[in-house]
């Protein structure tokens, strides 16, 4: 111990020294002569800068400037300038040294400030375009959120990765112009056929809700919002959302963007959608709480026909870009290359079980945001509801056709060539994550103790590409019952419950699909199945003792003891009366019919 003292007083004396040799350097006062001779000859010391060195000090010199406060012109010019190189732009002020310009080969952004470096405007000019204000980059230069506004150069850059000359690249930027108009106008013609609100025209717009190209932002689809997206989590109240501020990252949306291919594609270079196209107030819509009755007369528009005056052939496809990959089975897959003869994938995709994909998406985006990790399930998940809990497992390996589970893989985007093709892919991608969505809901990070005796257990199990089977026991009795749901579309949901014919009714398959199409989530509809169990046994509880009385019928073949004919049968079996042996059997069945009966008013 003596020795171990003795050692930690030498490290700290050997520290103190240290210290106060520091303390001297510092405070001795240096010529600035002499400060400079030393740097010079650190600088010769070093020799050639290489480009790893060089690359070392470039982001050093940006992580300073990110530190430093902007408070003046001076500091906004120089972070604007680093904002430019960092996204391998040119960069150049004005004489007064107010203006300053982010450049390349096929746009600039022009940043006009102040004397005092407060930002006036921000223009945004494509060639060949006039400058024009962009008010998404003004209010984050004014918020001084130097992040978003260099991921608005970074999309700027990337709209310009396109293979040919700049004239080449200009008769693409030409197209996407062209579809972006077509795209525009398709949105209004929806809106003024139905005077759809901001949910109706995500859930039911021939293309969705547009938000149009600002800065480096492209056009935004969104088209398809859960029941759950439009709520506000924990306080469980309805979004005011209106088009002004429906957040770009809100459920299901594409991006519209064009990118070169391999291939040549005819693509217009000129709006393709002609006529005034009358419309009138007489469209109906179906929205969450409604079911809809499209008018698709006065949505459908009137296209041009493809010519060499209106489309050119370029190396390159328009594409919806997904705002996050999204799960597809195979045959959804192959529709959406039908649509557009286009395969989706330039090479064939690897492929994963559905549900596997489905669970994986689901984690990531309930991961968003949490700094716990997520709890092992293989398949199992738990969702805790007010008043039950539920223990779910996946079956996605169960065969579906040929032996086979039910493949697909991640789709990150979607290439087509002409506007009239995106209502019908828009229309895939809803039926995809409407089957998604039920499926995801039961994808919690919640974790309950398996011999939890209150814990309810259901699987779900594949059937097709949009159908499947939640199995679960009886609430009264002790077998199997089933309830298969069908995608039909992305707004019908058809729902069938299977169950024994001496099973106690639960409920109807009309409430079941009432239920599911309103909040599209299986612990929520298993919960309500359960519910309504419980309220028609309180409302008849001589239920199971007919369903019983019943089933035992069946078995034996007998008539009740109280039947008039029950005496008629000898014991050896023999009809005294000469009548057909089949007496007690017409018999038997005329009370079963009687007691179903019974039992069929009893439940109305």
């Amino acid at each position: 111990r003596a020795l171990a003292a003795e050692t930690e007083d030498t490290k700290q004396s050997r520290m103190a020294a240290l210290l106060e040799r520091l303390h001297a350097k510092h405070n001795a006062s240096r010529p600035w002569q002499e400060t400079c001779k030393v740097v010079r000859q650190a600088m010769e010391k070093r020799g050639v800068m290489n480009a790893a060195g060089h690359q070392l000090l470039l982001t050093c010199l940006e992580t300073l400037q990110r530190a430093l406060k902007v408070s003046s012109l001076p500091s906004m010019t120089d972070r604007l300038e680093s904002i430019a190189r960092q996204n391998m732009l040119g960069s150049h002020l004005s004489p007064s040294g107010t203006e300053c310009y982010i450049t390349s080969d096929m746009f600039y952004v022009e940043v006009q400030l102040d004397t005092s470096g407060q930002l006036v405007d921000v223009k945004v000019a494509h060639q060949g375009e006039n400058p024009t204000s962009c008010p998404e980059l003004i209010q984050h230069l004014r918020e001084k959120n130097f992040e978003e506004f260099s991921k608005h150069l970074k999309g700027l850059v990337d709209l310009y990765k396109l293979p040919g000359d700049n004239k080449l690249k200009t008769k693409m930027y030409i197209a996407l112009q062209s579809l972006e108009l077509d795209l525009t106008k398709m949105m209004h013609m929806f809106r003024l056929a139905t005077n759809a609100n901001t949910v109706e025209t995500i859930l039911h717009g021939s293309v969705g809700l547009l938000t149009a190209r600002s800065g480096g932002h492209l056009v935004s689809l969104q088209c398809y919002v859960s029941p759950y997206d439009i709520f506000e989590e924990g306080t469980g109240t309805q979004l005011n959302l209106t088009d002004n501020n429906v957040p770009r990252s809100l459920g299901v949306s594409v991006s519209v963007t064009i990118e070169g291919t391999t291939a040549v594609y005819k693509l217009p270079i000129a709006p393709l959608i002609t006529g005034s196209h009358p419309v009138d107030n007489k469209g109906l819509f179906w929205c969450p709480s409604a079911e809809l009755v499209e008018n698709q007369e006065s949505q459908t528009p009137s296209f041009s026909t493809v010519t060499n005056s209106n489309c050119v052939d370029l190396p390159a496809c328009f594409f919806l870009k997904m705002n996050r990959p999204m799960p597809f089975s195979l045959s959804f897959i192959q529709r959406i290359g039908n649509a557009t003869s286009i395969p989706v994938f330039e090479n064939s995709p690897s492929l994963s079980p559905l549900y596997q994909l489905i669970v994986q998406s689901q984690l990531q985006l309930l991961e968003e945001g949490s700094s716990t990790p997520p709890p092992s399930h293989n398949m199992h998940f738990y969702s805790v509801l007010p008043d039950q809990q539920h223990c779910y497992f996946l079956n996605g390996d169960a065969p579906v056709q040929d032996g086979r589970s039910l493949q697909g893989a991640l789709v990150s985007k979607i290439p087509f060539r002409h506007p009239a093709q995106v209502p019908l892919l828009l229309d895939i991608i809803r039926h995809q994550a409407a089957y998604n969505t039920l499926i995801g809901s039961c994808v919690k990070r919640t974790s309950i103790k398996e011999d939890n005796a209150g814990l309810l257990q259901f699987e779900v199990c594949p059937l097709t590409d949009s159908s499947f089977s939640v199995s679960f026991q009886h609430p009264v009795n002790e077998s199997l019952v089933c309830v298969v749901m069908e995608v039909i579309d992305s707004r019908q949901v058809s729902c069938k419950l299977y169950k024994g014919l001496s099973d106690a009714l639960i409920c109807t398959d009309e409430f079941i699909t009432k239920v599911v199409q309103r909040c599209m989530s299986i612990p929520v509809t298993m919960r309500a199945i359960r519910r309504k169990a419980e309220t028609i046994q309180a409302d008849t509880p001589a239920l199971s003792l007919i369903a019983q009385t019943v089933e035992i019928m069946v078995k034996n073949n007998l008539p009740p003891s109280g039947s008039p004919t029950y005496n008629m049968v000898a014991g050896d079996g023999t009809n005294p009366m000469g009548l057909p042996g089949t007496i007690s059997t017409v018999s038997s069945c005329l009370w079963m019919w009687m007691l179903l009966k019974i039992l069929s008013l009893m439940l109305t």
